[in-house]
């Protein structure tokens, strides 16, 4: 009862930042993204059973080879194809067993339509572009700016890694 509370007042409430947003990870626990301001974050929407899938490689080794300088944040969500269908718990086995994934998962959420998550609105509204398929990329810059990379961008690309340098 109390997350369905916290949830609601959440989507009620307006997002003026990013950093205004609390989250669950994919264990549940309640993330503050204020502890993620002056920070480069990559914002991933996340699918285990998508032919984009395999980035979850170059998104750790990007987290590895970069964490000094990046903070990824993956998000599965079920929006495209049906390609995450598992429960949270599902999710974050398949990462760990498949492609030891270190970095801050969240729980699943909607990327678009009528549920969509307050961070992807926010996104959204400082873009102009919202997921059109799974592993769309945002990078949100440490003065708040927002870049977008669609799915077929890989996350070791120079587009994005001349970004964090």
């Amino acid at each position: 009862m109390k997350a369905l509370i916290i949830s609601f007042i959440l989507l009620a409430a307006p997002m003026v930042s990013i950093y205004d947003l609390k989250v669950n990870s994919i264990e549940g626990a309640l993330i503050d993204f204020a502890q993620y301001k002056g920070k480069n974050l990559l914002i991933v929407n996340v699918a285990s059973k998508c032919a984009f899938t395999p980035q979850y490689v170059d998104l750790e080794k990007l987290h590895e080879q970069y964490r000094d300088r990046i903070t990824i944040l993956g998000f599965p969500a079920n929006n495209f194809g049906s390609q995450e269908p598992g429960t949270n718990l599902e999710i974050a086995q398949f990462c760990k067993k498949n492609y030891s994934v270190s970095f801050q998962m969240f729980e699943k959420i909607s990327v678009k339509g009528s549920d969509q998550h307050p961070l992807y609105k926010w996104l959204k509204a400082e873009t102009g572009k919202e997921p059109s398929w799974n592993f769309c990329k945002y990078l949100v810059k440490p003065d708040g700016t927002v870049k977008f990379f669609a799915s077929n961008v890989n996350p070791m690309d120079k587009q994005i890694i001349d970004e964090i340098d």
